[in-house]
């Protein structure tokens, strides 16, 4: 950088900020500031032309005014004259004025846009360095319209300095995560790739960051970067510190390298080059030892630089999921951080354990620590130094992702002692990953009913809805447990003090299996009632209509306390209750008991049918408290090579399952998980059809605009699914459950397609009892296609062949890219793809009711954006995306135009492939 000379230092500028400094009131700065706008505006208005080094300091002012948060509404085009000065300092003024107060808008862009084309062009390093800043600092649009195609040719180019290319690669990242659209992919995606192999660290460094972000979107293009970034990788760990000096971080070689490059490889599936793979695995021994070695330094640089780089080693090692010896080596050493004083480290590690724990190899050596995360959870001990509620929240994720059947008794134990004295902010959570839990291994069912009415006593206040709905659910589809839960609730309500939720419990529970626990004279009927009773004046008015429909139900139940009820039904107190609805149900309860016969009565006031098994509520519960809000901007989230999302909570859950009746039907086969996204809701629409030797396409057109549910069952096999897609990659989780309680063996499944590349992970041959499996299918879109997959399922059962035939739905539409348009660019683009042999439009009946806010879930399901206010008529719906094949984009274009009064719809589709065109037509038009 140039020398700044003696005359630079601006006396002025030093004098004018000195007296703003020394002003004794607001008052007072507001009057320097005036009369110093009126000085630099009568200098800019005069005849006299300003010399650069005036005009330099009058826009420092005007900058210096504008940062104190003043409006500035001149100066600008002085702004621009020092762009085109040769003087280093002027021009750096000049750019930075730009930077801070010109906006995209402004009249002054195009000059702005010449003056930064002649610095780029100018060969001259500290030019060409101030406009590259200034391009990522504004980020434009127009910025990137105008310079997305020249900054690619500085990067690549041979002859361009090195410190020209770390601003280009950053400044070519800035612009691809602004407007990721304008950015071209050309031939220079494989150069820069070459990149990784400079001399220089710092271009290194500059181009790994945006080598990630491209991968993140194009992964096929930069695969070629695994085996440069595994070999940099390779050279910095092995080298002492002397050998990266410049590089050397308080005796850590490279760290935000380091880093860098593992971030890089996450984006990517193990590789398949055995001698790659062995040289990575070595980096990554390297690390842990390394990590494991005395500190050289005492000071917290150090060992922040050293655990950064273990930890994102860590998680290289866990989204490769390949090697059990490095998972093992990780969870032990993760497990040193468990105590450790520097709470950020306990953190960090209760946090990679949480997905380490999801993963069959390391899973048992996460459960080695339980007693650890159980004394993290307990209190705050004095050792640790810190009261940070996260800690805790995420021992207590820790707790429930390595629970399993072995520990779960002990893992309940511990969480319900430690619930008496949690946080408040995460005592409902604590309460919903109990519930969960306790279901999931409940194998004695009144293990399950104590622990959540024991849950209900400690923290009733947090209890939602859904927890005391599903024990309600279970206790009426198990008879084996009807018995106990009457005698147990009842025990419960003798309790002076009872919370809402037990009253509830044991108001529902007593009016259909009262009747199981009355032979003992200290639960008689009329016991029951006066218990129930005694509870009903301090109850909120839903609860009491709760007990009121227990009231008729024991007039059903025990007609000899009929008499008793009628007259509390019968009393001022309820006839003429404020509340309508509960002055409603006595009225109806009172004339249903006294006019009905006891036939009559039994078929109103009949037991409760089973409830359909679903996906469990509790479950739905905890994943919109864990929310978007726990997940990574999509920009920021690591995908593999497959299109999944890597997150710092637990990820994919394994494909070993345990014995678990079926009548929960929640996907609690499969390792818990905290993150939002992972809590598998593929049990949301229970539909049965019956077994079919031909190919099953019942459940398809369900699928069109959704990617969870079940898409098969009969009466021995349970068929869900959970898929997610990104651009040409995605990948699909099948879910295989066991509805019998007879083993499935000799399990295998296979995928036919011919016109995608899907490749299914190997599953167990044999499937117990009420359990289930899951199968992981990576699937990719070479080109457009019109055929879905079919899943081929062959086992035995009982000694007989059973083979099952479904159709995957997999669909061209699950491939969409959605694109934001304005209305100006839409029609354009409408007029553009206006051949015959580009457009189809259908015009159909309405196959359901035309609502709005369905029709626009659809169209946003089925992958397009939906784009508001382009189409003059506000009640119709337009759409645009791009289907992504590996061989090329079609890009899409949709109206619907619905027509109340007829019920019907007009369906026009626009893309550049007349295939498209139909195919999208088709599966659009089925759903409306």
């Amino acid at each position: 950088m140039p020398a700044v000379s003696k005359g630079d230092g601006m006396r002025g500028l030093a004098v004018f900020i000195s007296d703003i400094r020394n002003c004794k009131s607001k008052e007072a700065e507001i009057k320097r500031i005036n009369k110093e706008l009126a000085n630099i505006r009568s200098k800019f208005k005069g005849d006299k032309a300003l010399d650069g080094y005036s005009k330099k300091k009058y826009v420092c002012k005007l900058l210096f005014i504008f940062l104190l948060g003043h409006d500035i509404d001149f100066g600008h085009m002085e702004a621009v004259n020092l762009l085109s000065s040769n003087k280093y300092t002027e021009k750096q003024i000049g750019y930075l004025f730009i930077s801070v107060l010109v906006n995209s808008n402004s009249d002054l862009i195009r000059l702005i846009n010449n003056a930064i084309k002649n610095d780029l062009a100018s060969r001259n390093p500290t030019f060409m360095n101030l406009a590259l800043h200034c391009i990522a600092n504004v980020g434009s649009r127009e910025m990137a319209e105008a310079f997305a195609s020249e900054i690619p040719r500085i990067l690549v180019a041979g002859d361009t300095m090195d410190s020209v290319k770390q601003s280009a690669a950053l400044c070519l990242l800035r612009l691809n995560r602004t407007s990721p659209d304008l950015v071209p992919m050309g031939e220079w995606t494989a150069r820069v790739v070459h990149l990784l192999n400079d001399q220089h660290l710092g271009v290194v460094t500059a181009a790994t960051s945006l080598i990630t972000t491209l991968a993140q979107k194009n992964p096929d293009d930069f695969k070629t970067s695994v085996s440069l970034a595994v070999a940099r990788l390779s050279r910095i760990v092995t080298s002492a510190s002397i050998d990266l000096q410049d590089y050397t971080y308080y005796f850590v070689a490279a760290p935000w390298l380091s880093v860098k490059l593992l971030r890089l490889l996450q984006c990517y599936p193990p590789p398949e080059d055995a001698a790659l793979r062995s040289r990575l695995t070595e980096c990554l021994e390297t690390i842990l030892n390394k990590a494991q070695e005395p500190p050289k330094s005492k000071k917290v640089q150090h060992s922040n630089a050293k655990n950064a780089v273990l930890f994102e080693a860590i998680a290289l090692i866990i989204h490769h999921d390949s090697e059990p010896t490095l998972l093992v080596r990780a969870c032990n050493q993760l497990g040193q951080f468990l105590q450790h004083r520097e709470t950020n480290l306990r953190y960090l590690a209760l946090e990679s354990m949480c997905t380490l724990a999801s993963s069959e190899f390391s899973h048992e050596a996460v459960k080695t620590h339980m007693e650890t995360v159980i004394n993290a959870l307990k209190v705050s001990l004095p050792q640790f130094g810190s009261r940070d509620v996260s800690v805790r929240q995420r021992a207590v994720d820790l707790l429930y992702a390595m629970c399993d059947r072995s520990n779960a008794k002990q893992i309940v134990a511990e969480m319900l002692s430690y619930l008496e004295t949690a946080d408040y902010s995460i005592r409902e959570e604590i309460v919903l990953k109990v519930a969960i839990l306790a279901e999931k291994y409940a194998v004695d069912y009144t293990w399950y009913v104590d622990t959540i009415l024991n849950l209900i006593r400690i923290a009733g206040d947090y209890v939602s809805e859904e927890v005391w709905y599903r024990v309600i659910q279970i206790v009426i589809n198990r008879d084996d447990v009807q018995g106990y839960a009457a005698k147990t609730v009842f025990e419960a309500l003798q309790a002076p003090a009872c919370h809402e939720n037990l009253v509830k419990v044991g108001g529902y529970i007593l009016g259909e299996f009262g009747n199981l626990i009355a032979g003992d004279s200290r639960s008689s009927p009329l016991v029951q009632f006066n218990l129930l009773h005694s509870k009903f004046h301090l109850c909120s008015v839903p609860t009491r209509a709760l007990l009121l429909s227990a009231y008729i139900k024991f007039i059903n139940l025990f007609p000899e306390v009929k008499a008793t009820i009628q007259d509390v039904l019968r009393s001022d107190s309820q006839l003429r209750n404020a509340d309508v609805e509960l002055q409603q149900r006595a009225v109806e309860y009172l004339r249903l008991s006294c006019i009905a016969s006891t036939d009559i009565l039994a078929t109103v006031l009949e037991e409760m049918p089973p409830f359909p098994e679903r996906e469990s509520s509790i479950l739905a519960k905890l994943k919109k408290k864990k929310g978007p809000g726990k997940l990574p901007d999509m920009d920021d989230s690591r995908r593999s090579v497959n299109g999944n999302t890597e997150h710092s909570e637990n990820t994919d859950t394994t494909n070993k399952s345990s014995t678990h009746s079926f009548t929960d039907v929640l996907n609690l086969n499969s390792a818990p998980s905290s993150g939002a996204n992972l809590l598998i809701d593929v049990f949301s629409e229970s539909s049965a059809s019956p077994a079919a030797t031909e190919v099953s396409e019942e459940n398809f057109p369900r699928f069109v605009c959704k990617n969870n549910g079940v898409i098969y069952e009969n009466q021995l096999l349970q068929i869900g699914l959970k898929s997610e897609y990104r651009q040409n990659l995605g990948r699909m989780y099948v879910f295989y459950g066991n509805k019998t309680s007879t083993q499935f063996l000799s399990f295998s499944s296979s995928v036919s397609s011919s016109d995608l590349n899907i490749h299914p992970k190997a599953v167990d041959p044999v499937i117990e009892g009420g359990a289930q499996m899951q199968q992981i299918l990576n699937i990719e879109c070479v080109s457009d296609f019109s055929d879905a997959p079919v899943l081929n399922i062959q086992f035995r059962y009982g000694g007989a062949l059973q083979n099952i035939a479904v159709k995957l739905p997999v669909m061209l539409n699950k491939f969409f890219q959605p694109t934001e348009m304005t209305s100006q660019d839409f029609f354009q683009r409408w007029k553009q793809l206006g051949a015959p042999q580009q457009e189809v439009q259908k015009i159909f009946k309405a196959k359901h009711s035309m609502d709005t806010e369905v029709a626009k879930a659809k169209i946003l399901g089925f992958g397009v954006a939906l784009l508001d206010g382009v189409d003059p008529n506000p009640a119709n719906f337009v759409g645009a995306g791009v289907v992504h094949t590996k061989s090329t984009q079609v890009g899409c274009l949709l109206r619907l135009e619905p027509n109340m009064q007829a019920q019907m719809y007009r369906l026009t589709l626009r893309t550049s492939r007349d295939s498209v065109s139909q195919r999208l037509c088709e599966l659009l038009s089925e759903q409306f």
